[in-house]
């Protein structure tokens, strides 16, 4: 079953990567400039750290960026894979308490970046609706309409993570 909205289409995002909060930044491989040029994103030395959740070749960071790639499918998750978004949330949340910028990536920069950086936000001491308010607010309307990581996020991806783990036992 795919979580994805498809009742109308998502545009490509407005800018390569916004500021969600101080030194945590979302975006993506492609985004569409004022001119409704499809545009691709590659990163250089802007950020401390990188986090690609979705990653292609030539679309950076350089060499002596620490860059963390982990893909995951924007779709429902493995207890495994929530496990995963949950260790990325954790070293991006130390990364930001140490006064690190730091940008978390997908293809759009919408639902999977969306996750890693809601979880990051509650590792800073939001709550979930709070997360997910904040990213749209700053990054886009758009951003986490895949409702399965709404769900897991209003319910804690700890949760999530055992109920999926339970789903998939004998």
């Amino acid at each position: 079953m795919k979580a994805r909205r498809t009742d109308h289409p998502v545009p490509d995002p407005g800018s390569p990567w916004d500021e969600i909060t101080t030194c945590l930044w979302m975006g993506g491989h492609v985004w569409e400039d004022d001119r409704n040029r499809h545009l691709d994103v590659v990163v250089d030395r802007e950020f401390d750290l990188v986090i690609s959740l979705f990653t292609r070749v030539g679309h950076g960071p350089p060499d002596g960026v620490e860059h963390h790639v982990s893909p995951i499918p924007d779709d429902w998750l493995t207890s495994g894979q929530i496990d995963r978004v949950r260790g990325l949330a954790v070293l991006a949340a130390d990364a930001v308490r140490a006064g690190r910028t730091v940008l978390v990536r997908c293809y759009s920069g919408y639902n999977r970046s969306g996750l890693v950086v809601a979880q990051t936000l509650i590792e800073l001491g939001h709550d979930g609706a709070g997360a997910i308010d904040l990213i749209r607010r700053r990054r886009s309307s758009y951003a986490l309409h895949n409702l399965a990581f709404e769900r897991y996020l209003m319910t804690g991806l700890d949760i999530a993570s055992l109920l999926t783990g339970l789903e998939s036992s004998p």
